[in-house]
């Protein structure tokens, strides 16, 4: 059996880094995103990277990390900035599998086995991970463990940092896995690491032989799945986002290779992108009533404009048509050749939720039906098997696949 592609990836210094892109002037300096001490939450929640060669420790007293580094510039936190770019990143990890499990806002695991024929080999995926989050979020970077199970990936993802690919496969995980504290290991605490230390179990190794009777005596089953772990034989599924998270949106863009200067040749993207969404929409059996155009130009500032349907749908004609209406304002005569165009539909309903009449029903009605085949030839053959006229003669570049939720067998 060919082993699975499991990725684990982690946000480097996720909220000071975050802080740092809305604060540009602390780029480079020593920053800790901190509670406040007025409301006893005065300890750090995150530090950069300058913070933590200085050698401020996460959840430490704000006026003990400034003993260590008196010019340590504490921010308070920003949430909901840190969930925007938490879900933007998991948007990049959903275009290479819908397999896309959080642990939290800022580290996720990914099943890439089934993706690797669109997208080649688990690290060649993590490198173009790595890549576009730091492209796209304008500098955030990620760290990514690539391994055959989770627990090996979550460990390869902190064996180097900050912005870098770590592989652990079976020829090596003995050499780069066995020599680490038993404690590194997930799921091990700090009571259970003193407790192994006690046993004579120092490292992840010492774990791996140790007798099973005698962790099972002394841990229980949790002992058991331990030793499964250090033995590299953990088997747990990645989750499925969709199953652990209904989605509140289906989005997809584009970052273009060359400047778009005119507005036929956003169209064409425009196009491009609500054949995914709409395709996706359909997959998940949702209906979105709410399109929103993020526009990105080369000087790399933005523009977002959203409106709302006459009613729910999941249809390319209906989106399409209402995205191009939010693009007709952008005249680009007088702004800046576009960058990246993203297009998302919210405002999702299920099958099973109440739908307003419409008095668009019966024609609907006609265009599901041609959408469902259309769904099925590319279920057989790829995304790329059909085309809309206007994008003939498109590259992939500016006519991209559905990357959310395939891969297709494109036999």
């Amino acid at each position: 059996m060919t082993d699975r592609a499991i990725l684990h990836c982690d946000l480097n210094n996720f909220y000071a880094s975050v802080e740092t892109l809305l604060h540009p002037e602390l780029k480079g300096r020593a920053v800790a995103v901190c509670g406040d001490p007025e409301k006893r939450h005065g300890i750090v929640l995150a530090k950069s990277e300058a913070a933590k060669a200085a050698g401020v420790k996460t959840a430490e007293a704000i006026w003990q990390a400034k003993l260590k580094c008196p010019e340590l510039i504490t921010v308070p936190p920003t949430y909901k900035e840190y969930l925007k770019y938490s879900r933007m990143v998991k948007q990049i990890y959903l275009s290479y599998t819908s397999e896309v499990e959080s642990f939290g806002l800022d580290e996720c695991w990914l099943d890439v086995t089934g993706s690797k024929k669109l997208f080649g080999s688990g690290e060649d995926i993590a490198e173009q991970i790595r890549r576009r989050v730091k492209e796209e979020t304008g500098g955030l970077t990620v760290s990514v463990g690539v391994s055959f199970n989770k627990i090996f990936a979550k460990l390869g993802s902190d064996l180097k940092k900050p912005d870098a690919v770590t592989v652990i496969d079976r020829g090596n995980f003995r050499e780069k896995v066995w020599k680490l504290n038993v404690g590194e290991m997930l799921f091990i605490g700090h009571a259970t690491t003193e407790r192994l230390k006690s046993l004579g179990i120092v490292s992840i190794g010492d774990l791996a032989v140790a007798p099973d009777k005698t962790i099972l005596r002394i841990f229980g089953k949790n002992g058991l799945k331990m030793l499964e772990n250090a033995r590299g034989e953990n088997s747990d599924p990645v989750k499925s986002y969709t199953d652990s998270t209904p989605p509140e949106s289906v989005g997809n863009g584009v970052t273009t290779p060359e400047d778009v200067s005119d507005a036929a040749g956003a169209a064409k993207i425009v196009y491009a992108l609500g054949e995914t969404v709409a395709f996706r929409l359909r997959a998940l059996g949702m209906k979105g009533e709410t399109v929103a155009l993020d526009l990105r130009s080369n000087d790399l500032k933005h523009i977002s404009r959203q409106g709302r349907l006459p009613y729910p749908s999941d249809s390319a004609d209906t989106i399409c048509a209402f995205a191009l209406e939010l693009m007709k304002n952008y005249d680009f005569s007088l702004q800046k050749p576009l960058r990246t165009i993203t297009l998302t539909v919210s405002s999702l309903s299920g099958e099973g939720d109440p739908l307003q009449a419409s008095l668009f029903e019966k024609e609907s009605e006609k265009s599901c039906k041609l959408d469902k085949s259309i769904d099925n030839l590319r279920k057989k053959y790829g995304f790329g098997v059909l085309k809309r006229g206007v994008n003939m003669d498109s590259s992939d570049a500016v006519s991209p696949r559905d990357e959310g939720f395939l891969p297709f067998d494109k036999r």
